[in-house]
C-alpha cells in the first residue's frame, strides 16, 4: 500500500490534511474502474486486510467516513457517498462525499440532494439508478444498530463479486465506526470527570505570589493521580494542597475527588490542617477495597505583618523546601504517615514564616523520582540545588524552571504525573 499526501474535501466544503490511499490495483486517474473477473482470491484478501488496518487505525468518528470513501474509490466505484446518523432517531446526513474526478463532486452533491437515502440500503443492500450511474447502497450496521449507509456509484453494472466485497467492507466499516463512537463517548465522559476534579478558579491571596505546573501522564488525560488545590477557607485564611494518589485511572480519580472535596468541606467548617488530614485518612480507609493510599501536603496561609504565616502537614509526601532570597534552601516539613494505610494516626502541623521574597516549593514524586538511567532527580539533594538557582524569580518562573529541569533530566518522556506548587511571599 502506498500513501501520498492529498487534501480531502468534506461534505461541508472544509478541507483537512489527510492521506490519499492507493490500494493494490487502483488508478490515480478518474478513468474507468478496472475489475478483474478473478473472484475473491488472495488479491482481494490482501485488499480487505489493508482496508481493515486503515479502519482500525482511527478512533475519530468523523474520520471513518473519509477512510471508507478512500478505500472504495476508485477500486470498486467511481464515487462514494457515506451517510451517517448522530443517534438512532436522527435523520441520515451526508457525512462525506468523494469522486475519482474531483471536478465532478459539486455536481454529484446536487444530484444526491434530491435522493431519499432513508428509503434505500438501510436494512439490506440494494441497487438503483441515479442519472447515468448504477448505485449500490450498503447498510452500515454494527451490533444490531444502524449507523448509516454507504452509497457507491459507477456507470456500469456492479458485478456480484463487487457487491459481496462492498458488503464485506461495509461490515468492517460499521464496526470501526461503532468502536470510534463508543470511544468518543467514553473519552468525553472521562474529560468531563477530569475537569470536575481540577480547581474551579485561582483565588487572589493578599501578599502571596503563586505558580502552579500540572502535567498528568498520558495524552488523553487532564487529571491523573496527582492533584493540587488552592482555595479560600475563611475571612483571612487560605488553604493549599498538593497530593499523589497511588495508581491511575478511575480508581485514582475517585480518591482524588474524595480528597479534594473533603479538604474543602472540612477547612470551611473550621478544622485545622492536622485535624483535616486525620478525618481524610479515616474517609479513605472507609472506602474499603476501593481505597488507594495517598501522600499529601496540606497547609493554610494567613497574611502576617511581615510576610505570610504558613501551617502545614506532610503526610508521606516529598518534603517542602523554603528558598531564601540569599539562595539558601532548607526543608520545612516533618515527615509523617501517608494517608489510607494506618487507622490510628495523629498528625501535627509545622509552622513556617515566609518573609518577603521567601519561596515555598512543593512537588509530587513525578519530579523527585524522575529517572535517568539509574539516577533519580532528587538523589544527593538534586531538587534543592535546582531551587537554589531560582533566587529572585517570581513564583511562576520558579515553577516553570523546576518543570523544565525535570523534563531535561532524562531524554524519555515521563510516565508519571507531575505537579509543582510554588508559594512566594510578596
Amino acid at each position: 500500500m502506498h500513501v501520498d499526501e492529498w487534501g480531502i474535501t468534506f461534505a461541508g466544503d472544509s478541507r483537512v490534511h489527510w492521506a490519499r490511499l492507493t490500494l493494490p490495483g487502483s488508478h490515480d486517474s478518474a478513468g474507468a474502474v478496472e475489475w478483474k473477473q478473478s473472484g475473491r482470491g488472495p488479491h482481494w484478501l490482501g485488499f480487505l486486510a489493508d482496508a481493515s488496518d486503515l479502519l482500525a487505525g482511527t478512533l475519530d468518528p468523523d474520520m471513518v467516513p473519509a477512510i471508507i470513501a478512500q478505500i472504495v474509490v476508485p477500486r470498486l466505484s467511481h464515487w462514494c457517498a457515506v451517510y451517517t446518523a448522530d443517534t438512532a432517531s436522527s435523520p441520515l446526513r451526508l457525512a462525506y462525499l468523494w469522486h475519482a474526478d474531483e471536478a465532478r463532486i459539486d455536481g454529484l452533491r446536487e444530484q444526491l440532494a434530491d435522493m431519499d437515502v432513508a428509503s434505500v440500503g438501510t436494512r439490506m443492500s440494494s441497487t438503483f439508478h441515479l442519472g447515468d450511474n448504477e448505485v449500490l447502497a450498503v447498510p452500515l450496521t454494527a451490533r444490531g444498530r444502524s449507523l448509516g449507509v454507504m452509497c457507491l456509484g459507477r456507470p456500469d453494472r456492479f458485478p456480484d463479486e463487487a457487491i459481496q466485497l462492498a458488503e464485506d467492507i461495509g461490515r468492517r466499516a460499521a464496526l470501526a465506526a461503532d468502536n470510534a463512537r463508543v470511544y468518543a463517548q467514553q473519552a468525553a465522559a472521562n474529560r468531563a470527570l477530569q475537569r470536575s476534579l481540577l480547581p474551579p478558579n485561582e483565588p487572589e491571596v493578599p501578599g502571596l505570589d503563586y505558580g502552579v505546573v500540572y502535567e498528568p501522564a498520558g495524552e488523553a488525560n487532564e487529571v491523573g493521580g496527582d492533584f493540587y488545590d488552592l482555595f479560600k477557607a475563611g475571612d483571612d485564611s487560605w488553604r493549599f494542597a498538593i497530593g499523589d494518589v497511588c495508581g491511575t485511572g478511575p480508581e485514582a480519580a475517585a480518591v482524588t475527588g474524595l480528597a479534594r472535596h473533603t479538604l474543602r468541606l472540612l477547612a470551611r467548617e473550621g478544622y485545622g490542617v492536622a485535624a483535616v488530614l486525620g478525618r481524610l485518612n479515616q474517609a479513605i480507609l472507609e472506602e474499603g477495597e476501593r481505597a488507594r493510599f495517598l501522600t499529601l501536603l496540606h497547609g493554610d496561609i494567613t497574611p502576617a505583618d511581615n510576610g505570610l504565616e504558613v501551617r502545614l502537614v506532610s503526610a508521606g509526601h516529598p518534603e517542602a523546601l523554603r528558598l531564601k532570597p540569599s539562595g539558601v534552601v532548607e526543608p520545612v516539613t516533618t515527615p509523617q504517615s501517608l494517608l489510607g494505610v494506618f487507622p490510628e494516626v495523629l498528625f501535627e502541623a509545622d509552622t513556617v514564616h515566609l518573609e518577603p521574597g521567601d519561596v515555598l516549593l512543593a512537588v509530587t514524586d513525578g519530579v523527585t523520582e524522575r529517572r535517568s538511567g539509574g539516577r533519580l532527580l532528587d538523589d544527593e539533594g538534586g531538587l534543592a540545588k535546582m531551587l537554589a538557582e531560582c533566587a529572585g524569580l517570581s513564583a511562576r518562573a520558579v515553577a516553570e524552571r523546576i518543570r523544565r529541569s525535570a523534563a531535561d533530566f532524562a531524554t524519555e518522556p515521563s510516565a508519571d504525573d507531575l505537579a509543582i506548587l510554588v508559594l512566594r511571599a510578596r
